[in-house]
């Protein structure tokens, strides 16, 4: 139980450096190309983790 909860805040936070450091480094004044490279971040990363988290 604790190892679970232990890797889904470790993805989250993951998840969420990787959106700011693009969003910062990338994309800083420009909204739509952001809104759209964070979905797609963020599509990218949930099948990922729904890839490798089934395998447990």
């Amino acid at each position: 139980m604790v190892n679970s909860s232990i890797k889904l805040i470790s993805s989250v936070l993951i998840l969420l450096v990787v959106v700011f450091t693009v969003d910062y480094l990338f994309f800083r004044h420009d909204f739509w190309p952001r809104l759209s490279i964070n979905i797609g971040i963020f599509l990218v990363y949930v099948m990922i983790y729904y890839k490798y988290s089934s395998k447990e």
